[in-house]
């Protein structure tokens, strides 16, 4: 029988993670420290109380090892997007819009080539989302930094700021069976579950093709595939908001749809059921590619673990599902209504003929 493959035998072990978050408990001493008001606690983070009945909303995030597939093509003038993708990305949950972005890259050593490269992905990224990026630092650090090869390695953080006023925060309430999810198309895998992906991709790690491989069903190289820059959901999301009352944002990054189950603290009473799913031929790849090397990653866990071809998703009344479809496309992104609440507790996916439920 073949070997059950995980996220969490390749290193990323989600319950580790929750268990390590209870630790979060600690900071919140610090709620009392805010200067304008009570802190406004989301699904997904806090917003901060400003003037005039703004909030802020701050984020910080990572793009994990997909530096090292950056490492592995020797191209390096996309990864920032990345970067900023997943920070902005975070923002516009709370329906803030994004005014500003920070980065901190650590690097073996800040050469000139590889910098003036990673830079053009963070302004090309800051650009798609329309906002400056005030402040950056580099850091040379070869004593902790290591890469594919030398003076190679780097590691990316953006911090990335929003403002919303009260009337306007998504709040996650207020959500009720028969609501619709609408998703909006991926680019491919984005930044999650990539150290799973490499491994079973890549012969670098144990895996099965060379990087400039094209395995079928790819119609290009697979280290610029599994490159491809995380979408940037700010136009869309800002758009729809116009248009209709959004009741949830959710960003499909790590832990995949498993982070819906947070919306039910929030909106008691309510489950999810997913039945549309058109995955980019990647995921079919990453499937494949476990069979060959002996194992099996089940769709549960590709569930749990990647975007299926969804990066973003809103929540909204059903009489405003055509409309915020409408306003979501205007944007340039592909929008389909890909499931809807329930009065179920839990996440149903219905997927090839059969009914998934993530536990």
């Amino acid at each position: 029988m073949p070997e059950e493959i995980t996220y969490a035998k390749a290193g990323v072990d989600r319950r580790v993670r929750a268990e390590s978050k209870k630790a979060l408990e600690l900071l919140k001493e610090t709620y009392r420290f805010s200067r304008y008001g009570e802190i406004l606690k989301l699904p997904y983070g806090h917003l901060i109380p400003y003037r005039d009945g703004y909030y802020l909303d701050l984020v910080i995030e990572g793009i994990g090892t997909k530096v090292l597939v950056a490492q592995l093509a020797e191209k390096y003038d996309t990864i920032g997007i990345d970067g900023v993708a997943m920070a902005v990305n975070d923002v516009i949950r709370s329906g803030a819009r994004p005014i500003a972005i920070a980065d901190n890259i650590h690097a073996q050593v800040s050469d000139p080539t590889l910098v003036q490269e990673w830079l053009k992905g963070i302004a090309h990224g800051a650009a798609e989302a329309e906002c400056v990026v005030s402040s950056g630092e580099i850091g040379d650090v070869a004593e902790i930094i290591s890469g594919l090869a030398a003076g190679k390695g780097f590691d990316m953080v953006f911090a990335a700021i929003g403002e919303v006023s009260g009337s306007q925060v998504i709040t996650g309430r207020n959500i009720k069976p028969g609501d619709t999810i609408i998703g909006m198309r991926s680019s491919g895998l984005h930044s999650n579950g990539i150290t799973l992906a490499r491994k079973i991709l890549f012969k670098r790690w144990g895996g099965v093709y060379e990087p400039y491989d094209v395995p079928e069903p790819l119609n290009r190289e697979l280290v610029y595939e599994v490159l491809e820059p995380t979408r940037i959901y700010v136009k869309p999301l800002l758009k729809v908001a116009e248009a209709v009352k959004i009741k949830a944002a959710v960003h499909i990054t790590g832990d995949a749809y498993l982070k819906f189950e947070r919306l039910a603290l929030f909106s008691g009473g309510i489950g999810f059921q997913f039945d549309n799913f058109k995955p980019q031929p990647i995921f079919e790849l990453i499937q494949r590619a476990a069979s060959k090397l002996g194992g099996k990653i089940s769709d549960e866990e590709m569930f749990k673990t990647f975007n299926m071809g969804w990066g973003f998703a809103v929540i909204v009344d059903a009489s405003d599902r055509d409309t915020a479809v409408q306003a979501i496309e205007k944007a340039g992104v592909q929008a389909e209504e890909i499931g809807h609440v329930t009065g179920n507790p839990g996440i149903e996916i219905l997927y090839k003929g059969k009914k998934i439920v993530l536990k």
